[in-house]
């Protein structure tokens, strides 16, 4: 099978053995790979009782058949599970090298599941996979990880693993790698799965190399594509993703104060990535395998309070939810914060939505300083912000309770805190507003992961990307409603192909269209077929993902929005009286994608797309 290595690797952790297993054919043609397969496997292999933090979940590593190949923005893999957070399907994407690193040792994938009787990691390549004792490294952060595994095993190695939060289950751990690079599969507490099990870190390097079945034809598409790519995309390359913080807060995009105020100019003017490069910290980039583009930030602060800081700078996402959402304009305290919560392995947008959370309901009275141990949560304190992230990933103190992620919390504090947990599904909002761009209302409701952006991603429709041939040929007025459920209907698909072929999502943004995917596909699996073709692959992948949540009771009455996002206009800026209709978007989202009024698959669709599941 070209663009595949054809087997995965099954770990038991509990017996302590291994399996190789024939990836099959099927699969790869009705999944692709990624968290294709990885939601297929999940599905055939846990039940609605599974608990996320017990050994029977399992956890899916899986590369796509584009990792390896040279593919733009193609260094990529997913991690699927059950999450602990939400307790729903979850996958998590990451870019760096390590996905590429783990094809190379000849596994599309590796399956985990039991849990070892100790800490152990596990170490893979071209010949062999063996569980090692992880007691050197339980207990280190992320990036003490990387280097001292490196050292048991072989320099050029490439290590994913957790750090103390994913050891201590906070409910929004990460899984960690490139060191001090720090990509992070950050969504949905996976980090804590990987905790749960005792398995500290995967070692992985080897020689292989992905088969394609046209390499050359593969060189000259690439070839065509990447000087448009990168003229397209010279901003991200220069000022990260963070090159547009001041238009995104102008806009009304941006999350400020627990997302109850509508501007905040001068503090997105002191913590954009221009203000990065003028003030000296951003000292270089950052690149993941198969990448020309470069957005990752490398920062350096060598004086001040938040010193030292050294290593990945925060993206968009991270600058806004640790900034702007807690009302914290110093840029390095936001720095520090960023590397803080990548030594911990924690999702920096959760932990944003932590700390605002807590500073909202400090200032309301609900948790009060006896609960802080004298500590006062007042917005806009870096110090707060980082001594926070410290108890967080510890789970010290008010963190403990702030590890169980903004739902429990609302719970703790009871109706008056309700309307602070912003949140669908159980996962926090990333940093973009609804009420500023429809299309990300009907798309946050209905990801099957929760609160998401990136599982959809129509927005982007808005903000003025077109695909002539999915019926998008013009961009999206951001305030009207109409077409917005066909639109998030047909981006969940186009969004699946990404997560299981294995591309970034930033392609969009260079100017990717849905010819060079179809190409590209053609050139590394030798299978002639076409772009409409792959997008009902999608919808299978969509469709089967939303079937195992219904298994878990989950319906249209879970298809919401916090109420904060419905109902408060936000006052100011760019959105400031705009809400996002959103029954009217779901009622066209239901109907175009073939489910019931409930949110339901009909057994109709399910046997259009081929998926052969009892309703």
């Amino acid at each position: 099978m070209y663009g595949y290595m054809g087997r995965i690797l099954r770990v038991d952790l509990t017996n302590g053995t291994f399996q190789d297993e024939v990836l099959k054919e099927d699969d790869a043609i009705n999944y692709l790979g990624g968290s294709g397969i990885g939601t297929r496997i999940l599905y055939d292999e846990t039940a609605p009782e599974t608990e996320p933090l017990s050994p029977e979940n399992i956890l899916i590593f899986m590369t796509g058949p584009f990792t390896g190949t040279g593919t733009p923005l193609s260094g990529r893999h997913a991690v699927v599970s059950k999450s602990p957070l939400t307790n729903i399907f979850a996958q998590s994407d990451i870019g760096g090298s390590f996905g590429t690193a783990l094809k190379a040792t000849g596994y599309d994938g590796i399956v985990f599941k039991g849990k070892a009787s100790s800490p152990k990691y596990l170490y893979i390549t071209d010949h062999s996979a063996e569980l090692r004792d992880a007691d050197i490294v339980w207990g280190k952060n992320s990036y003490e990880t990387e280097i001292i595994l490196k050292q048991n095993t072989d320099p050029k190695a490439e290590v994913t693993c957790i750090g103390p939060a994913g050891e201590k289950l906070v409910k929004f751990a990460s899984i960690m790698s490139d060191g001090k690079d720090g990509r992070a599969a950050g969504r949905a507490g996976l980090g804590a799965v990987m905790g749960s099990k005792n398995l500290k870190a995967i070692v992985a390097i080897g020689s292989k190399k992905t088969p394609i079945a046209e390499p050359e034809r593969l060189k000259e598409l690439i070839k065509d594509f990447a000087p448009k790519c990168k003229e397209a995309m010279q901003g991200m390359t220069d000022f990260g993703t963070t090159v547009s913080h001041v238009a995104t807060e102008e806009s009304g995009d941006m999350p400020i104060k627990n997302w109850m105020e509508g501007s905040w100019h001068e503090g997105a003017e002191k913590t954009c990535g221009q203000a990065m490069v003028e003030r000296g910290i951003l000292v270089n980039n950052y690149r993941c395998k198969s990448c020309f583009v470069g957005c990752g930030r490398v920062v350096k602060i060598t004086e001040g309070k938040y010193a030292p800081v050294d290593g990945g700078g925060p993206e968009y996402e991270s600058m806004a939810m640790l900034g702007a959402n807690c009302m914290v304009d110093d840029l390095e305290a936001i720095c520090k914060a960023n590397e803080l919560c990548n030594q911990y392995g924690m999702d920096t947008i959760s932990t944003g939505s932590a700390v605002a959370q807590a500073m909202e309901l400090f200032e309301k009275g609900l948790i009060t300083p006896e609960d802080t141990e004298g500590l006062s949560l007042e917005w806009g304190s870096g110090d707060v912000l980082v001594e926070l992230i410290d108890k967080i990933g510890e789970r010290e103190g008010i963190g403990n309770l702030l590890a169980e992620g903004v739902v429990k919390v609302a719970e703790r504090f009871g109706p008056e805190a309700s309307k602070s947990a912003i949140a669908v599904k159980g996962l926090d909002l990333p940093a973009h507003d609804p009420r500023a761009f429809f299309a990300l209302g009907i798309q946050y409701a209905t990801s099957n992961r929760g609160g998401c952006h990136l599982s959809t991603y129509a927005d982007v429709l808005e903000k003025g990307v077109t695909y002539a041939r999915m019926g998008f040929p013009e961009v999206m007025d951001r305030f009207d409603e109409n077409d917005k459920g066909r639109l998030s209907a047909k981006m969940q698909d186009f969004c699946a192909l990404f997560d299981s072929l294995k591309l970034c999502k930033f392609l969009m943004w260079g100017g990717v269209q849905e010819g060079d995917i179809e190409g590209w596909y053609q050139a590394v699996t030798g299978r002639k077929i076409s772009f409409e073709e792959l997008m009902i692959t999608g919808e299978r992948i969509v469709n089967l993902q939303r079937m195992y949540n219904y298994r878990l009771g989950l319906t249209r009455k879970d298809d919401i929005l916090p109420d904060r996002i419905l109902k408060d206009p936000r006052g100011s800026g760019g959105a400031p009286t705009q809400l996002p209709p959103l029954e009217k978007m779901l009622e066209e989202f239901y109907r175009v994608r073939g489910w019931d009024s409930d949110g339901i698959p009909t057994q109709e669709k399910l046997k259009e797309i081929g998926l052969d599941l009892a309703v």
